[in-house]
């Protein structure tokens, strides 16, 4: 194995470690309070967020598509793996962000996770590593593959779970009743 392959991903293991104790020290539980798990398809479940994959796994897995073509844009002329830890910091960032009371609370105010508690460790974890794999893929994919990925990925989680990244990120920000209903009435 090449040297910088093992400082990238001794810099990976790091970025993991150091947000997983920062969300210890936040206040953020090892994993579900109902049992150690893997995975849940149910996004009502009182373990979405908290065991290592649920549906919005596939969230974190575009972040990855995201933020590779963002660092492509501003930051091409660094090598691709160098690119990735700046990805992973800002999945990292995300998780911690997304993990204070300000935004937990929006979640359940503003959006359709009415009884979201904030992730686990766990998950923020998983939530990490598919940051990183789907940074992978858009590393190594044709760019239309990627492209209709992305969009095979949005479509799918909006036609089986009534949200998606986009939606998501509209319901943070502006959020609209009638879309919040429309997602309820799932």
């Amino acid at each position: 194995m090449k040297r910088s392959t093992l400082i990238i991903g001794a810099g990976a293991a790091a970025i993991m470690v150091v947000s997983g104790v920062i969300l210890a020290l936040m206040g953020r539980i090892p994993w579900c309070a109902g049992g150690f798990g893997l995975w849940t398809t149910d996004i009502a479940s009182p373990c979405t967020s908290q065991l290592l994959a649920d549906p919005y796994t596939f969230s974190h897995l575009l972040h990855g598509f995201l933020f590779f073509a963002l660092l492509w844009l501003l930051l091409r002329r660094l090598p691709v793996r160098q690119r990735l830890l700046i990805a992973l910091v800002l999945e990292a960032g995300w998780e911690i962000l997304e993990n204070t009371p300000f935004v937990i609370d929006r979640y359940r105010t503003q959006t359709a996770a009415l009884g979201y508690e904030g992730d686990s460790i766990l998950n923020s974890t998983g939530d990490m590593l598919a940051a990183a794999f789907g940074y992978y893929l858009a590393w190594k994919l044709p760019r239309w593959v990627s492209v209709l990925l992305v969009i095979a990925v949005e479509l799918l989680m909006l036609w089986f779970f009534r949200d998606n990244l986009t939606l998501n990120i509209l319901m943070l920000l502006y959020p609209l009743t009638a879309v919040k209903e429309w997602q309820l009435r799932g």
